[in-house]
């Protein structure tokens, strides 16, 4: 490890006064280097030793921070989610006759977006650390919107495809993005709660994108019906992002919507995740560390195996429904009720987390991902006759949102230094793009309109996440157990080395939420 990127939180009072002497002692020559990778916040934290804030006033800004940062999260997520799953609703309306596709091209087009995501992760991560990340999250929104609406100029798979490789590669800012963000705003305990409850419009979308659907059928006149469903959810995107420059803040240090004493009292807050609250430094140190860290690659594989099945309830849910026997409309509305079913799971698995934050978040990973071994295993098993069972079946897969947004949590709450925390959130969604790049494929055109290959894999998908989420719950509680074994209890020099940034590993007063 670099002497010069790591400080020692056991000695913060040498920070700044290297410069008195530099050529006489190489301790303070390398407290002076790492002063300039100190937190954003750092000069605000310092004033939080002599911080003097009332419960009451605590809970204020708490409450501030809900109603400017959440209602935003919450519009933008919605949005993406409608957004990238548009041309599930399209297709019912005639999409793939309007460009042209055939054969394989529509399985195409769902793996195309994930590889537009997958080539932005890099450079994402790195502008995220780099940029303003309110700024940042705004500015892509307004251009995937932009890019939405451009769709139905598209009349071959070429164009198409390039479209969505574009819309890919705008959107993978936002699930990265909104981890980091919960980051700098929430203590480990409240951003369960406040994470699902952006992560829930994937539900709510699910319910709004089937009225919406239904809405669009009944357009008799102007342009084809499927071009109404890009021009729209386009054109919504593009507002949001709007909105969202305006008001989304980017650190407490700068938010205009709090007082300085608020900011103070924010700060004071998140730093006692352990994590500190942002910076903007590269560590190379930080990223070998997160190669070789063992959570960031069962978290990898734990991606891949949720989001093989994930084609099933966004890109196919519409000709899925159309295969138990349901007619055009059938395949809008009967999609409500999966989107109901996702939007409480995630609320009421975000509330368990939150009520009880010391142990809660595997075992409601472990609950939700059983639910769907069991839906999938139904769809695989169930004849084909029986429609009702198999949308029973479809419909409790939904439970998967919960599963995934948990591990979003194992990041924002449990991986510290920025760059790690970056760069384990990135190789995740590397592994999320894997898993939604596989899984378009397993919707075989041959197998149509019954798709049995496609069910298979989404049950092998839940079955290695669910062995995922047991290694990672026994590896981090005895992780755990080991450092309260040792002593490790400096709560002080926990929260001092955090704002030091330094990684959860490092830092041995860090505990695991599990």
């Amino acid at each position: 490890m670099n002497s010069k990127e790591i400080p020692s939180p056991s000695s913060p009072e040498k920070l700044g006064h290297a410069s008195h002497a530099a050529a006489h002692s190489s301790e303070e020559i390398s407290a002076a280097a790492s002063a300039r990778y100190l937190d954003e916040n750092y000069q605000l934290f310092k004033d939080t030793q002599e911080l003097d804030a009332s419960e009451e006033e605590v809970k204020k800004v708490v409450r501030k921070i809900d109603v400017r940062v959440v209602p935003i999260l919450f519009m933008i997520y919605l949005l993406q989610y409608l957004d990238k799953n548009s041309i599930n609703f399209a297709n019912a309306y005639g999409l793939q006759k309007g460009t042209n596709l055939h054969g394989q091209d529509y399985s195409w087009l769902g793996s195309i977006f994930y590889f537009g995501y997958l080539v932005a992760q890099l450079p994402a991560t790195i502008l995220m650390q780099r940029l303003p990340i309110g700024k940042f999250v705004s500015y892509t929104t307004i251009v995937w919107g932009i890019i939405l609406m451009t769709t139905p100029a598209c009349t071959s798979f070429a164009g198409i495809a390039t479209n969505r490789f574009l819309l890919g590669f705008t959107e993978a800012a936002v699930n990265p993005g909104f981890v980091l963000i919960m980051s700098i705003w929430y203590t480990s305990s409240e951003q369960p709660l406040r994470l699902e409850a952006y992560y829930c419009t994937n539900g709510l979308a699910t319910m709004f994108g089937g009225l919406i659907g239904y809405a669009v059928g009944h357009i008799t006149t102007g342009l084809a019906r499927w071009m109404y469903v890009f021009l729209i959810f386009g054109a919504l995107s593009l507002a949001q992002g709007i909105i969202s420059l305006l008001l989304l803040p980017d650190v407490p240090a700068t938010a205009q919507f709090l007082t300085p004493k608020e900011r103070t009292i924010a700060i004071d807050r998140v730093a006692r995740n352990k994590q500190g609250v942002k910076n903007q430094h590269f560590k190379k140190y930080q990223a070998i560390q997160c190669l070789k860290d063992p959570k960031t690659w069962i978290l990898f594989v734990m991606a891949i195996g949720a989001q093989v099945p994930n084609s099933a309830i966004t890109s196919f849910t519409s000709l899925i429904i159309s295969s138990f026997g349901f007619d055009t409309l059938g395949t809008q509305y009967m999609q409500i009720p999966g989107g109901a079913i996702q939007f409480l799971a995630l609320i009421i698995g975000g509330w368990v987390c939150s009520r009880w934050p010391r142990g809660s978040r595997c075992p409601t990973m472990i609950v939700a991902n059983t639910i769907c071994i069991i839906g999938a295993a139904l769809l695989v098993k169930l004849p084909n006759e029986n429609k009702w069972g198999r949308l029973v079946a479809l419909w409790l897969c939904f439970f998967q949102g919960l599963g995934f947004s948990m591990s979003l949590t194992m990041i924002s709450s449990n991986i510290a230094g920025s760059t790690k925390k970056q760069l384990t959130a990135a190789i995740l969604f590397v592994g999320y793009c894997v898993g939604n790049i596989i899984g378009p494929q397993t919707f075989r055109d041959t197998e149509a309109p019954y798709y049995h290959s496609a069910y298979i894999a989404m049950l092998g998908g839940y079955t290695v996440k669910l062995v995922m989420i047991l290694v990672l719950y026994v590896y981090m509680y005895l992780a755990n157990r080991a450092r309260d074994a040792a002593g490790d209890t400096d709560e002080k020099a926990a929260v001092e080395a955090g704002m030091h940034d330094q990684t959860e590993l490092d830092n041995k007063g860090f505990r695991y939420s599990l």
